[in-house]
């Protein structure tokens, strides 16, 4: 909540006088009663027209003041509501983007959609009504119980019974639900999470017909979710019927009172109308109270989901040294002793890794599905930190460089070929925002990916759906690998982003970072040995474990596991020919 109030105190001016103007319009309305009461005992009593005039035109001045200050109040409370929430989004926005990869995992994505979308816009509605009723429905309560007893002290008995009864009544329903709020919460992320997967796996759930089996998981969430709001809501709406109760039983106080009163003519009847409005206006106000309060305890609860997350601080401090320069050109590797795992209790996916890699060669990483391909080039762009063990480049531990450098350095390509909503420019600058257009073109020939941009007819401006939907899978690999190359890159990973594409396309695409690299190092990881084979050096990868490493000949002779890779992939006359020839290298 403490970071709630910076973003109220950078208002401050606004914040003070939301509630003020609140305050002046519950002024007048509580003289409202007293101008009625006047009317009846002495213009009604006495059929003075002129007094009821004159007293008539005094309720429309307190009518019209009252909306004036009841209409700037609320601009100014919905103006410092919008800006808060605004500013808190913003803001969880940039934060999140500092936190880790583990960090991002452990919490969850689906989660943190909710928080920065239904967490926020509660904490921003109950802003606004905070600061128009905080102020207000107390004051009125406590201003009507006074005027009540300025009226008539016996009468106002009622008052006293009433209010406290009130209280109570609110104050325990508020103490129910606040935490029932935050189990809806919760449930409301799992369905978030759940919508959020068909959405992006909508594909497989029909290409495997899983449609109705998904429709029945979601409606088993959201139902939870339903039933624990209208449980909670249940619980909520008790306050309006027992607030009406006990309103209702203190009118019938006052009238009982209040009526033995006037016969003895120690109360007249416009004073006893007057008490009812006081009553009346608790009544109102009491419930605007409750409301308020319910929509504070669910603020309240979204405003902590949202300080957990603020309050995440990323393990992985930045460095401040830059990337030494290597004199062979590109980045030098070195893996001592690396051991990483994405959960301290389970298996590590990295167990004990130890390679070095010259600067400007060529490395090629090959292993089964889950041996920990993608784990290490993570490691190489510090996504994770290793557990143990260390990873260098040109001689400097990654922990103490500055991040900006290191990855300013580093063209990585990953598996799923990402692209945002845009122009082809636009994507294409992300390696790159000075990019010309001739280097932008230069990097699509290198990739390949020139021929369909040609096609098209759109040239660099070529319009971009979210996540490249208008291209085919072999496009948005391509465009992703351009979009590396245009930074010319140190080191350049190609993380299996060329799965999508044939076997011809592969080849060509190979060929030509080959021949235009100049000095880089180049990681391939794939699971085709056509792909790394002609790599300076290949490290074979089993389950989080190096099992190989060396080059393709020297591995087919003593890497059984690098052997049947290559069975399932090669003929034997292939094999035979690369044992005897020791592997043609491009």
């Amino acid at each position: 909540m403490t970071k709630l109030f910076t973003y109220l105190r950078k208002h401050r001016i606004q914040t003070i006088l939301a509630p003020l103007f609140k305050m002046l319009e519950a002024v007048f309305e509580l003289i409202v009663p007293l101008v009625v009461a006047r009317m009846i005992d002495f213009g009604v009593a006495n059929r003075d027209v002129p007094y009821l005039i004159r007293e008539g035109i005094i309720l429309v001045l307190l009518g019209v003041i009252g909306f004036l200050a009841a209409v700037t109040a609320q601009y100014f409370s919905a103006n410092v509501a919008v800006i808060t929430g605004t500013s808190l989004r913003n803001d969880l926005f940039r934060h999140i983007q500092t936190l880790s990869w583990r960090q991002i995992d452990e919490i969850g994505t689906s989660t943190l959609i909710t928080r920065m979308t239904s967490d926020i816009n509660t904490v921003q509605n109950g802003v606004n009504m905070f600061l128009r009723l905080f102020l207000r429905s107390p004051f009125v309560v406590l201003g009507a119980v006074v005027m009540a007893f300025t009226v008539d002290t016996q009468t106002a008995l009622a008052f006293a019974v009433a209010v406290p009864v009130l209280a109570v009544i609110v104050f325990t329903i508020l103490l129910i639900t606040m935490p029932l709020y935050k189990n809806v919460q919760k449930k409301l992320d799992d369905v978030m999470r759940m919508a959020r997967e068909n959405l992006l796996g909508v594909r497989v759930v029909r290409a495997f017909n899983r449609q109705e089996d998904e429709k029945r998981a979601f409606d088993q969430n959201a139902s939870e979710y339903y039933r624990r709001q209208i449980f909670v809501g249940k619980i909520s709406a008790l306050l309006n019927p027992l607030t009406y109760v006990v309103i209702n039983a203190g009118i019938i106080g006052i009238l009982w009172i209040g009526g033995l009163r006037v016969d003895t003519g120690d109360l007249t009847r416009g004073e006893v109308i007057a008490l009812v409005n006081y009553m009346s206006q608790i009544l109102v106000e009491m419930i605007k109270l409750a409301n308020l309060i319910i929509l504070l305890s669910r603020a309240i609860a979204s405003m902590k989901r949202v300080d957990a997350v603020f309050a995440m601080e990323n393990p992985m401090k930045d460095g401040d040294a830059p990337l030494p320069a290597c004199p062979k050109g590109g980045v030098e590797i070195d893996f001592k002793d690396v051991t990483f795992g994405y959960e301290k209790e389970a298996a590590p996916a990295l167990d004990h890794i130890s390679f070095h890699i010259e600067g400007g060669s060529t490395l090629g990483i090959i292993g089964g599905t889950g041996s920990g391909k993608s784990t290490l080039v993570h490691l190489l762009g510090r996504f994770y930190d290793p557990d143990s063990g260390s990873v260098l480049l040109n001689g400097k531990d990654l922990r103490e460089m500055k991040l900006a450098w290191l990855r300013g350095r580093i063209g990585l390509v990953p598996q799923k070929a990402v692209l945002f909503a845009g122009s082809l420019r636009e994507n294409m600058k992300w390696g790159d925002e000075e990019a010309t257009d001739d280097e932008i073109y230069r990097a699509l020939e290198i990739a390949q990916a020139r021929e369909f941009v040609d096609e098209k007819k759109e040239g660099l401006d070529l319009g971009i759906e979210q996540e490249g939907r208008n291209l085919s899978g072999g496009q948005r690999q391509r465009l992703t690998i351009a979009r590396a190359m245009v930074r010319e890159p140190e080191l350049l990973i190609l993380d299996d982003s060329a799965s999508a594409l044939d076997f011809a396309t592969d080849a060509k695409l190979r060929k030509a970072i080959r021949e235009s690299k100049g000095r880089s190092t180049v990681i391939l990881v794939s699971q085709r040995v056509s792909t790394v084979r002609n790599s300076d050096r290949i490290l074979v990868l089993d389950d989080g474990q190096a099992a190989g490493f060396g080059t393709h000949q020297e591995l087919l002779r003593s890497c059984d596991i690098y052997r049947e890779i290559c069975q399932s992939q090669m003929t034997e006359e292939e094999i035979a020919e690369d044992l005897g020839k020791g592997g043609d290298r491009a």
